[in-house]
């Protein structure tokens, strides 16, 4: 099962409001300047021991190697990253209407994890399961490691019947 993970105020946030992984030492401190909500590694970590492959699905221009290396001084390794610029190569294409910013089922994510209300709403209307983290919250990790476990769950009552 894939679960994907918006950036911007869902893994990166700000550290006046949130709680965050400890930064990286200097000078990468002043390479990747974005900090990690607290939970984050430990939450790939654990998705990734339970089975889960983890991408990144960002509607943002870092670029792959970008954000594969910032994660990777975290110790985090991604199974795929989709920005900005793949979901426009690969999704939108030369689809003259334009497509919501992100369609986690085009590429089979069974779950994605963001802040944005229209990414829920794209998803009610166009058949994507998402779950929402955008206020600071100590639980943030259970919760989405929960509902990871029961959409795996139904998924694979879905594939007995």
């Amino acid at each position: 099962m894939r679960i994907s993970f918006d950036l911007d105020e869902v893994l990166f946030v700000d550290p006046k409001k949130f709680k965050t992984e400890p930064p990286l030492p200097f000078p990468l401190n002043r390479i990747f300047i974005e900090r990690l909500r607290k939970g984050t590694v430990d939450l790939i970590h654990k998705l990734q021991e339970e089975g889960f492959e983890v991408w990144v699905y960002t509607s943002s221009f870092r670029s792959e190697l970008y954000i594969r290396n910032l994660f990777r001084n975290y110790g985090v390794k991604f199974d795929q990253i989709v920005n900005s610029q793949r979901h426009l190569r690969e999704v939108q294409r030369n689809n003259p209407e334009p497509l919501p910013q992100k369609l986690p089922n085009f590429y089979r994510i069974s779950l994605h994890i963001d802040d944005e209300d229209v990414i829920h709403q794209y998803g009610k209307s166009l058949g994507f399961k998402t779950f929402k983290v955008c206020e600071p919250d100590d639980e943030w990790t259970d919760k989405v490691l929960a509902e990871a476990r029961r959409i795996r769950d139904l998924e694979a009552k879905k594939g007995k019947a």
